[in-house]
């Protein structure tokens, strides 16, 4: 089996130390911020479940948790709310689980007991400032959000074993993935799939150390990378927290690789810029609070995203997280081609992750993909999109 190197000496407790003091580095000096974030890095079990709370919130499209409208599509409509709120938010909300809910939530002293503690749990979390006085999510609630995605996310690309420089310094350098060999210093270098290749070839059950292959790297000025995540109504709830996922792992990765990313948000129009930078903290935030909304505009999106690349001579890279393709505008289609003919004319490659698209939608992605020099990759719903753009990140 395959297994990534770890650096001799360096504990689980050094490695969060090391997290601890640079994601401080990168966040406010704000007390209350140092508190969350320790509280987060020491495992605070309470902690971490409002941030996931305030997380799926958001992701939800909920931004006022009001104790009356709760409680009153809780009890009127159990399934809708549900689909609503979704599990977390109705544990922390009730004080109990989703089947204790459904059973008991048409039972008139059930109900009474229901009202009271919606209302105690949604004022504690204003006791603790995660709730403005009108019930709305504060800056607190999203600077704790933020931590729990980094942390979550985190662990998750140390699982897959993709690691980076925050763990070994030795492995930051740049280059272009071109020819396969056999041996390699990083484990970010990895050809999987000519590894498995070779490990089918060779009719191996599991992947023997001389089956695995990696790319050879030539040496390559900076990278600038735009993200593009689609958020529009359809990628609300499970999408969107995926789509966010991807959006840490990009700027964790990129950002210790000294490349430099952006985040550009999209639906109707575009809502949210961030130019190509290394604050790390910025990205996260800026990634934390994206909420979903109604359309697709793709074209328009692609427009602005090549503003914001610099005129100097960069690796300039734009990648787009869609469920669904361009619906605005006279000509979408050829609106959107023809913003990515012009993006290239600039020097941008691009590349989409196209989630459940149908058959026309996958159509015109291939054209955009084609036109922009870059890569197409069809994903689930559940897929692990931090994967998928590591890979297109790693193939620049």
């Amino acid at each position: 089996m395959i297994h990534p190197d770890t650096d001799a000496g360096l504990n689980a407790e050094f490695e969060k130390l090391e997290e601890t003091e640079e994601l401080t580095g990168k966040m406010s000096s704000n007390p209350e911020d140092q508190k969350l974030m320790h509280s987060v890095m020491e495992n605070d079990k309470e902690t971490i479940d409002e941030g996931r709370v305030i997380n799926d919130a958001i992701n939800r499209g909920i931004g006022v948790f009001t104790p009356d409208l709760m409680f009153q599509n809780i009890t009127k409509n159990y399934s809708q709310a549900k689909k609503l709120y979704g599990e977390t938010i109705l544990r922390m909300v009730s004080g109990a689980s989703g089947d204790y809910l459904e059973k008991n939530v048409k039972i008139p002293e059930f109900q009474r007991e229901l009202k009271k503690d919606i209302e105690e749990n949604i004022q504690k979390l204003k006791d603790k400032d995660l709730l403005n006085n009108d019930n709305s999510i504060s800056e607190k609630a999203f600077t704790l959000a933020s931590l729990v995605l980094y942390t979550e996310e985190l662990d998750n690309i140390n699982a897959q074993g993709i690691r980076g420089e925050k763990f070994s310094k030795h492995l930051a350098h740049h280059g272009d993935k071109d020819d396969i060999v056999s041996h390699g210093k990083s484990y970010k270098d990895l050809a999987i799939r000519q590894t498995i290749k070779t490990s089918i070839r060779r009719n191996h059950k599991e992947v023997d150390e001389k089956d695995i292959k990696f790319f050879k790297r030539k040496s390559k000025g900076q990278i600038y990378v735009i993200y593009g995540i689609d958020s529009s109504g359809s990628m609300k709830g499970g999408k969107i927290e995926l789509a966010k996922k991807a959006g840490v792992a990009l700027a964790f990765k990129a950002t210790e690789e000294k490349d430099k990313v952006g985040l550009i948000v999209f639906g109707t129009k575009v809502k949210e810029k961030v130019s190509p930078t290394r604050d790390f903290w910025q990205l996260l935030k800026s990634i934390t609070k994206v909420r979903t909304g109604k359309e697709t505009n793709i074209a328009q999106t692609i427009h602005d995203a090549v503003m914001m690349f610099p005129d100097h001579e960069v690796t300039k890279h734009l990648i787009l997280l869609t469920d669904a393709m361009p619906n605005i505008g006279k000509d979408p289609e050829k609106e959107t081609l023809d913003a990515a003919a012009m993006a290239r004319e600039r020097g941008v490659s691009i590349s989409m992750i196209g989630i459940d698209l149908d058959e026309a939608g996958e159509d015109l992605a291939k054209k955009i993909v084609e036109v922009g020099e870059g890569k197409l990759y069809t994903a689930k719903a559940s897929d692990n999109y931090d994967q998928i753009i590591l890979e297109d990140y790693y193939s620049l």
